[in-house]
Order: C-alpha cells, then structure tokens, then sequence
C-alpha cells in the first residue's frame, strides 16, 4: 500500500503563449512567462510600444479633437 501524506510532484501549468499560441510553462522557471520566449515577449512590448494595442474608450482625448470631429460629434 502506497502512503498517502507523499506528495506528488507538481507538474507546471501550460498556457497558451498570448503572441504566438504555442506552449508555454507559467512557472517561475520560466523568466518569460506568461510568454514562451524572449521573441514573443519582445513583440508584444513592442506592439505596447508603438500604439498598436490600445485599451478601447468612448471619448477621444480633448487634444485629439479636430475641426472635423467637433462637428461630427455635434451633429449627433
């Protein structure tokens, strides 16, 4: 009979890699997680970087207003 206090080891969490898809290991041996690789999150610092990802909002901020803009926001 096997004991029952022995703990099994503990198998590390797979996730899916947010810029590739691939496997990824969320553990902190992983000095990348949740990213697979030094590529992917380089990549993904660099879309945070340029603008390309962006947190959506309802209202343009006051200094990207434009005569255009003003005007169509008006006529709604």
């Amino acid at each position: 009979m096997k004991p029952t206090n022995a703990s099994a080891p503990i198998e590390p969490k797979l996730v899916a890699c947010p810029t590739c898809g691939g496997e990824s290991i969320y553990a902190a041996s992983n000095l990348f997680r949740p990213f697979c690789s030094e590529r992917c999150k380089s990549i993904d610092m660099g879309a945070w970087a340029s603008e390309s990802f962006r947190v959506p909002t309802k209202n343009l901020p006051e200094d990207q207003f434009d005569d255009a803009g003003l005007r169509a926001s008006a006529s709604h």
